[in-house]
């Protein structure tokens, strides 16, 4: 059941550049990328071993704000 699902998403510079990068690993796009408000950019794919991830570019999130 889709509902019993986790979701997982990582978090990198340029969402776009990593989607191409996993494609070009043999990944497969499930949610094309898309802008979610604010500039954040999310997207997801399904790597070759059947694993569901998604990547998410957020220009407001610096991880050194959270160290």
């Amino acid at each position: 059941d889709a509902g019993d699902r986790d979701s997982q998403y990582r978090g990198v510079p340029d969402a776009a550049a990593a989607i191409k990068k996993l494609e070009a690993l043999g990944s497969l796009v499930r949610e094309p990328l898309q802008d979610v408000g604010e500039g954040i950019r999310v997207a997801a794919v399904e790597d070759p071993f059947g694993n569901t991830f998604g990547v998410i570019e957020n220009p407001h999130f610096s991880i050194d704000k959270v160290r």
